[in-house]
């Protein structure tokens, strides 16, 4: 079964949405514009039931059946931020805001969703209620768990959750997804190595910190490979390396090391800030040196419920013939990590074509991609909540 007809009479139309939503870009959670714009919409379709400020630039919307009889609610969350990454896309769409452009395709879901929502605010053939969940600051900002914290679930009585993101690389009218983890935890630390700055002619009078951190670098490196399961997955990055002088013949007093450890198990997640600890000030204390480690707690492991992946699979197998169910998981992170932590659902990529990878400035969003997008979001709803009998026909 092909997307729904609805969509691609919509088409048109909902690409439009996206991209004056390209067009006008925001960040984390200064989307007063992209919120509005959405709720203007909602209320074109007679949608009456909206609340904003929820995660302090949320939207969420209550779409109900035509009964109830169920007692059911699916939450559908789509999310509106975007990067503060120069534009090079060369669309004649591009980003009026210098500095700040739609790199991974949030106003696509944005679109997608709000597509969603006029159709099934126009046939309202399902039995409880599609609750639609418009996200800020997805990039960084954790405003799915400021939603949470916003008692997103229990206010709207949401028992189970769904989102999905775009995938450059996997061809348009295509998804992939698999149960359990999908994509990784990440959490950040930052390492202030002190030693005792000197000449870079009398070492013996100093405490040599780059020499220090330096150890400290390759020393995290073996975390991995000697306390992690060869099997598992686990990534540590030092990203960026600085001391307080730029002098060629000056020992430096203090440096900075600042990276990211990911994995898809949260058993090793919870090990990990000891991990780095243990190895900088004791690699550190090595040197004469010492090292103070701030852990900057991230983004959760995205995983998905086995009953939701399989609600998932069965929405995106009524739109398309290509789902690839055991799709390998892939190391970035998502805040759609906080809503699965509270409720079961499950995340799903949708085909995004060969283009640019996400976050890259020349990335497009493809709009072939949309009809797909909106046909599952409402394939989810009048599966997973099918009329009462006497409806009409599904």
């Amino acid at each position: 079964m092909p997307a729904k007809n609805r969509f691609a009479e919509m088409h048109q139309e909902i690409t439009a949405w996206r991209r004056h939503l390209h067009e006008n870009p925001e960040l984390m959670y200064e989307v007063h514009e992209t919120a509005a714009f959405v709720v203007e919409r909602l209320k074109e379709f007679g949608v009456t039931d909206i609340t904003t400020g929820v995660g302090q630039t949320g939207v969420v919307a209550v779409i109900e059946g035509k009964t109830n009889t169920s007692g059911r609610a699916i939450g559908l969350r789509a999310d509106m931020d975007a990067l503060p990454i120069p534009e090079a896309s060369g669309v004649d769409y591009a980003s009026k805001t210098p500095g700040v452009m739609h790199a991974c395709g949030h106003d696509g879901h944005t679109s997608m969703l709000l597509g969603a929502a006029k159709y099934l605010a126009e046939t309202r053939n399902f039995d409880g209620k599609a609750v639609l969940i418009f996200q800020p600051a997805e990039e960084g900002g954790a405003g799915g768990k400021a939603m949470c914290d916003d008692g997103l679930m229990d206010r709207w009585g949401i028992q189970e959750v769904y989102g999905l993101h775009n995938m450059p690389g996997l061809p348009v009218g295509e998804f992939a997804i698999r149960p359990g983890p999908l994509m990784a935890s990440s959490d950040e630390f930052v390492i202030t190595v002190t030693g005792k700055g000197g000449h870079a002619a009398a070492p013996h009078d100093a405490i040599d910190t780059t020499l220090a951190a330096s150890q400290i670098v390759v020393s995290l490196h073996s975390i991995v490979s000697r306390n992690v399961d060869p099997v598992k997955r686990v990534v540590l990055t030092v990203g960026t390396f600085e001391t307080d002088s730029t002098a060629s013949n000056v020992i430096a007093h203090t440096a900075k090391l600042q990276g990211t450890v990911r994995t898809l198990d949260p058993e090793y997640r919870a090990q990990a800030e000891d991990w780095v600890r243990r190895v900088a000030e004791n690699t550190a204390a090595a040197f004469g040196a010492t090292a103070e480690v701030e852990w900057l707690p991230g983004y959760p492991v995205t995983i998905n419920d086995e009953n939701g992946t399989a609600h998932a699979i069965e929405a995106a197998q009524a739109v398309s013939a290509k789902v690839d169910t055991e799709t390998p998981p892939i190391m970035p992170s998502e805040d759609f990590s906080y809503m699965l932590e509270e409720r079961p659902g499950a995340y799903i990529f949708l085909g995004n074509g060969d283009t640019q990878m996400c976050h890259h400035p020349a990335y497009v969003f493809d709009d072939e991609a949309i009809p797909l997008g909106c046909s599952w979001f409402a394939e989810l709803v009048e599966r997973r909540m099918p009329a009462a009998r006497g409806c009409g026909e599904r």
